[in-house]
């Protein structure tokens, strides 16, 4: 069933919705098929990462410290390039879902590089970001590490079938430390470890309810899931 607007009894004229959402969370957590299913939701558009475009990413998921620094600046260019591409056609698409935070670069750099390698990584980050707008809304998915792995597993994409469980682990503490301290736009952190946003029209209509009432701050979304059965 499509969701929308309509079906939810949402106004879009009164709601006072948010142009620029970015949905965040380690791989696995499934922002990519929220953010395209919400983008329908809202007739907005979609600020997709294109990941499969990466030459750089199977091999780093084969031999991490040997390509890192490759598949870091290689995103980083690619997103920022978005970003800025986005920002001059936005007379034509104002409104819109992402499935990144850019911010999110430097978190993924703190994982994989060594220290040279972020000093590195760090100023061409400087020079690239200077005017890379930001996000109306911030939604950061979250999951525990068992629940990542098992997704990972089940998608069953064939570079990410390399990637180790100490791997997913430390990208979900750096993703929880990350936004802990967050600030920068209002972020609403849902734990999606036992809802299916992908294909539960429930879960996935009541989160939308939810966050379409985020004017600031931080938020949590903690559902009793127990309540759907």
């Amino acid at each position: 069933m499509e969701i929308t607007l309509d079906t939810l009894g949402i106004d879009p004229e009164q709601a006072g919705l948010p142009r620029y959402i970015a949905v965040e969370g380690p791989i696995g957590v499934g922002k990519t098929t929220f953010a395209k299913r919400l983008a329908t939701t809202l007739s907005y558009g979609e600020l997709l990462e294109q990941a499969e475009e990466n030459p750089f990413l199977e091999r780093f998921y084969e031999n991490r410290q040997a390509n890192a620094l490759p598949t870091q600046l290689y995103f980083l260019f690619q997103r920022t390039r978005q970003q800025k591409e986005w920002s001059q056609a936005e007379l034509f698409q104002p409104a819109r879902v992402a499935d990144y935070l850019l911010e999110k670069d430097s978190l993924f750099a703190s994982v994989t590089l060594d220290e040279e390698e972020r000093r590195l990584y760090q100023m061409v980050y400087d020079q690239l970001t200077t005017d890379v707008p930001q996000p109306d809304l911030v939604i950061y998915l979250q999951a525990s590490t068992e629940v990542l792995v098992e997704r990972v597993r089940h998608r069953g994409t064939v570079g990410e079938q390399n990637i180790s469980s100490d791997y997913l682990a430390q990208l979900n503490q750096a993703y929880a430390d990350f936004f802990y301290y967050y600030d920068r736009a209002p972020l609403l952190i849902v734990n999606a470890s036992e809802i299916n946003l992908a294909s539960n029209d429930e879960h996935y209509s009541d989160l939308v309810k939810y966050l379409l009432q985020i004017r600031w701050g931080t938020h949590y979304y903690n559902p009793h899931v127990e309540r759907y059965i």
